[in-house]
């Protein structure tokens, strides 16, 4: 299947592997290019890693978070140029990203897993201050990540709050 055919409008047969690469990886496997609610389908791609993640040590989900994080603006920098807009809804890697730090050292249950998938996307949905203006004042692959990373963070402390409140997980 082309990438005509999933909605990037581009000029498929000039572009290299490494381009047709990087719009794979931050599109999550072409899932940014449904026509409605990319950044929701984005981050339900990302619930798998989250649990991959949630299996380690608190130590080396960290490094892993950090990893992706680093991996993610790279990839959507790559991307930004290729498709020649500022963080276009195609690129979902950033909810990716989001998504994990929302979960990062948070046990991975089907409550947690639900919970913090809704918190996270309304944070990222709505913005709430500083994501807004993260995302309007940073350009670039850091720019398309951070107000995500931001909106992971005020999901994981909400999540972890809930869980404390609650005393369930």
């Amino acid at each position: 299947m082309s990438l005509d055919k999933l909605g990037l409008r581009l000029e498929t047969r000039a572009m290299k592997f490494r381009e047709r690469a990087v719009l794979f990886l931050a599109t999550g496997f072409f899932i940014g290019t449904v026509p409605f609610a990319p950044g929701t389908f984005g981050s339900i791609i990302g619930l798998p890693v989250c649990f991959l993640i949630s299996r380690l040590n608190i130590f080396l989900s960290v490094i892993c978070t950090l990893l992706f994080i680093f991996f993610a603006i790279w990839v959507a920098a790559a991307a930004v140029k290729i498709l020649k807009k500022e963080d276009p809804a195609e690129i979902v890697i950033d909810e990716i990203a989001g998504l994990i730090v929302t979960f990062v050292g948070l046990p991975f249950t089907l409550k947690t897993a639900i919970a913090g998938f809704i918190i996270f996307r309304t944070f990222d949905i709505l913005k709430p201050f500083p994501i807004g203006t993260l995302e309007k004042k940073v350009a670039g692959g850091p720019g398309v990540v951070f107000d995500d990373v931001m909106a992971g963070i005020y999901g994981n402390l909400i999540l972890r709050l809930a869980i404390y409140v609650t005393g369930t997980i």
